[in-house]
């Protein structure tokens, strides 16, 4: 497709909106600033645009980035200069380390003053360089289709990422005759014919074989490949940190997460298998426990990986067989690799999935224990949630019980950030429930994850966004308490938290509210949120000493 003739005069921010439409755009986050006004005109005009107009930039940022996550195509936020970019750079950060396809529009001083240190300046390829794929600065608004175009394109190619772009006022406001740009299509590398026909030799000469997957981008046609490989193949499937997803957990081939509170015994399969598939996944430290399940930089298991970023493959592990291919190319090549007759690992992979089957298996709860039970709520949510139920968390030791003992049944079901930032899981769900109206969308959130963005209830209900948000609330930053007592027991300092009255706020935003404090009040309670008919928030109460599913602050060397 070429570009279209050059149109009659626009301003800067309505050539910018042009642009957005013609890539595909649907929804844009954004908390208004004056350093995008016309960009805001424009949109007036773009009702097909939907304009999500958040309470914090951070929020609008991570709703973004989920958006990403869930369509594959760039998630879009717009913040204002200074402050609303910093604010902002948490959905950069988590877009990177997630491999999410984003595009911050951030609002710029006048080209003019720049240099000068004017009012709320930010040199912003300077401060996003490091953390996007691409950040830069548009400086004459004739380029405008040219680098929205590059962002589109940069966003969703090889591994996708973040990009940041900077719009100076005078850029936005100014008047310009420009040709629109055409369409971004984004590109992914294919594995080679030799390729495959090593990737299958190798696993022939397996004994021990072990799937670890992971990365972005898992499309459904991918996760159905990839099922039909490890079908055919009866190969046991570990999922990287967050990416439960990519195979339905309840598959007799799944056998667990590579996460924080991973199944000891799956850790110890990793570390004796003799051969690696690892497809889609960086490989990171906490898939590798630290870089210590593979040895750096070569690992004894022989290990193949397959990954959309060719500065991946030898970044930390030398793989015996780097294979350069996103995700969906990947899957559909390992769909192709026909299976031989007989497979002699069939015990192995079956061994595997007992071990997981018999981790997930609800324990009794401690005889001590206080409050909701976590172990029982989660399992709960497991059996009555529908397969395609989108759930969402943040950061925190809470998660360890929803990523142990829920099931994962569909692809893009899991929201939920690598990197490890605290507030996402409200934000994610309300991106998600907006994206998938007839889905049902749950928040994991603990109390202090939850207080990052509680304002945005108010976003939910303004846009009438019926999602369920769970509030784990133990008055304390769990994670920290627990390396905190490992490290100085009975020592407490700084990790409790003085809470409001959840239900009073949550209600003073529009929201449905309730307080539970028994494990048997869980089920009606979860029903009666999900049937609300607006924004519902669950706040369950939970025992403090109760670090994690296994394991008590009293558990704890003193």
């Amino acid at each position: 497709m070429t570009s279209t003739p050059a149109q009659a005069a626009r301003t800067g921010g309505r050539v910018l909106v042009d642009q957005l439409r013609i890539h595909g755009t649907e929804r844009i986050f954004c908390v208004p600033g004056e350093s995008f006004l016309d960009v805001l005109d424009a949109l007036h005009d773009q009702p097909a645009i939907d304009l999500v107009v958040c309470k914090h930039e951070g929020a609008a940022a991570n709703m973004a980035e989920a958006d990403g996550k869930l369509t594959g195509r760039p998630g879009i936020c717009f913040v204002t200069r200074g402050p609303g970019a910093t604010h902002g750079s948490i959905g950069v950060h988590i877009a990177q380390q997630d491999s999410t396809p984003m595009i911050l529009f951030v609002g710029q001083i006048a080209r003019e003053h720049k240099g000068r240190e004017a009012f709320q300046e930010v040199d912003y390829a300077a401060v996003f360089g490091s953390m996007a794929k691409w950040a830069a600065e548009i400086d004459d608004p004739a380029r405008i289709p040219e680098m929205v175009a590059r962002a589109f394109q940069v966003a969703t190619s090889g591994r996708p990422g973040p990009v940041v772009l900077a719009l100076p006022e005078d850029v936005l406001d100014g008047l310009v005759e420009c040709a629109d740009a055409a369409p971004y299509r984004p590109v992914a590398a294919a594995a080679r014919a030799e390729d495959a026909e090593a990737l299958a030799t190798a696993l022939r000469a397996a004994q021990r074989p072990l799937v670890i997957a992971g990365g972005a981008n898992w499309t459904e046609q991918a996760t159905s490949d990839f099922a039909a490989f490890v079908t055919a193949w009866d190969l046991p499937v570990a999922c990287a940190f967050r990416r439960q997803d990519v195979i339905d957990n309840r598959d007799p081939h799944y056998v667990g997460h590579l996460s924080l509170g991973v199944n000891p015994k799956l850790a110890e399969r990793v570390k004796t298998a003799d051969l690696i598939v690892a497809v889609g996944t960086r490989l990171g430290d906490i898939a590798t426990d630290g870089y210590t399940m593979l040895q750096v930089p070569v690992p004894t298991q022989k290990l193949v990986h397959i990954h959309a970023d060719s500065a991946e493959l030898g970044r930390v592990y030398q793989a015996a067989l780097p294979i350069h291919a996103g995700v969906a190319p990947a899957a559909a090549m390992l769909a192709a690799l026909p299976a031989p007759a007989v497979l002699p690992w069939k015990d192995w992979t079956a061994g595997a999935r007992a071990d997981h089957e018999a981790f997930v298996a609800p324990p009794k709860p401690h005889a001590e224990l206080a409050g909701v039970d976590m172990i029982a709520a989660m399992s709960h949510l497991s059996q009555v949630l529908p397969e395609d139920a989108v759930v969402t968390n943040g950061a925190g030791n809470y998660a360890v019980w929803l990523h142990r003992f829920y099931a994962y049944k569909q692809s893009r079901t899991q929201l939920a950030p690598t990197c490890g930032a605290m507030g996402y899981g409200l934000p994610a769900a309300i991106a998600a429930k907006l994206r998938h109206p007839e889905k049902t969308v749950v928040c994991l959130a603990g109390d202090g994850c939850f207080l990052m963005y509680p304002q945005e209830i108010a976003t939910a209900a303004a846009h009438g966004v019926n999602l369920v948000v769970i509030v784990v609330n133990n008055g304390m930053y769990g994670t920290i308490r627990m390396h905190q007592e490992r490290r100085y027991p009975g020592r407490q300092s700084g990790t409790t938290i003085v809470n409001p009255d959840f239900v009073a706020m949550a209600t003073s935003c529009g929201a449905w509210a309730e307080r539970v404090e028994r494990t048997e009040d869980f089920a009606a309670a979860f029903e009666r949120a999900r049937q609300a008919g607006k924004p519902a928030v669950l706040e369950l109460v939970t025992d403090p000493l109760q670090i994690t599913p296994a394991m008590r602050v009293s558990d704890l060397p003193q």
